[in-house]
């Protein structure tokens, strides 16, 4: 357990890859604090079964301390309440801070033009996707930044700044988060920390499966002649195995401003998924997609393999 006496705040831990990178951080001996809006006794507008005391037991049963704390990034006092319970219950500790707040899924327009979609849509996409991570790093950067050796990690999606027509309001959001992990490398070196971005690829989150009528168990049942390539896809635990090796990797700031992607934390350090493949999103999207090759006449078996 590489990780014991070590502290980790997880923002938006309630599911998909916060609560992944949550309960692998304590499979490595961490102390987690995982927030979240949803609670058994509160559930969020994202209006998902998913809550935060279920992933806290996951994180404790997996060999860490998981600590719930209901959390709405939007609120400055309820991350202050976040805060003053760091600071009481492990004495300010805070060695590692995952950034995965999102909520933007109920307000994504994939498909109109902007200028005719829901603009409060579009503002509620970027207060809840943007706005969040700027109250946490605002209150618990000074936490992380006590001592040297802090890890900040942002999470977003792609880790490219191409713009791929997935709408403008998420477009800025995804690479607004890829900005401030480029920012944090540079600031918080000048104080001994590290501060980076990762994404997942296909991710094959628990909303994906249920999107797709089918559950981890036979989840490729779903893979068909208009999906194939989520022959691809991935379990948030790939992206959380990345994550717990950077947070255990003593040469970590070679990293710091990148952003790194599940198939590039598999190349640099071995990780596997759940199932011990090795998907490979991103040479599939480069080698596959942009070179504009026919995509069921590609053997897909060849990306899952590293």
């Amino acid at each position: 357990m590489p990780l014991r006496g070590k502290v980790a705040v997880v923002a938006g831990a309630t599911r998909g890859c916060g609560r992944a990178i949550a309960v692998e951080l304590g499979r490595a001996g961490a102390t987690v604090f995982v927030t979240g809006r949803t609670t058994r006794a509160q559930q969020s507008p994202m209006g998902r079964p998913e809550t935060i005391e279920e992933t806290a037991e996951l994180v404790s049963a997996a060999g860490g301390t998981g600590i719930a704390v209901r959390c709405d990034f939007t609120s400055v006092p309820d991350v202050d309440a976040l805060r003053s319970r760091i600071e009481s219950e492990v004495d300010g500790r805070l060695d590692i801070l995952v950034d995965d707040v999102w909520g933007g899924d109920p307000y994504a327009d994939f498909t109109a033009a902007y200028w005719e979609s829901d603009l409060d849509n579009a503002l509620t996409m970027v207060r809840n996707g943007v706005e969040t991570h700027l109250i946490a790093l605002h209150r618990l950067l000074p936490l992380v930044t006590r001592k040297a050796g802090g890890l900040v990690i942002e999470v977003t999606d792609g880790d490219t700044d191409d713009y791929v027509g997935a709408g403008i309001p998420y477009y800025l959001v995804k690479s607004g988060i890829r900005a401030l992990g480029r920012a944090l490398g540079t600031e918080l070196a000048k104080h001994g920390c590290t501060g980076l971005a990762v994404t997942p690829g296909y991710l094959r989150s628990e909303a994906m499966l249920d999107l797709y009528g089918v559950t981890e168990d036979n989840w490729r049942d779903a893979v068909t002649d208009e999906r194939p390539e989520f022959a691809l896809s991935e379990t948030p635990y790939y992206l959380a195995r990345g994550v717990v090796a950077l947070a255990t990797d003593p040469e970590v700031d070679r990293f710091a401003g990148q952003t790194l992607a599940s198939w590039t934390l598999m190349h640099t350090y071995g990780i596997t998924d759940v199932d011990g493949t090795q998907p490979d999103f991103g040479r599939w999207f480069r080698e596959v997609f942009q070179a504009g090759l026919d995509i069921h006449a590609v053997d897909m078996a060849q990306y899952r393999n590293g």
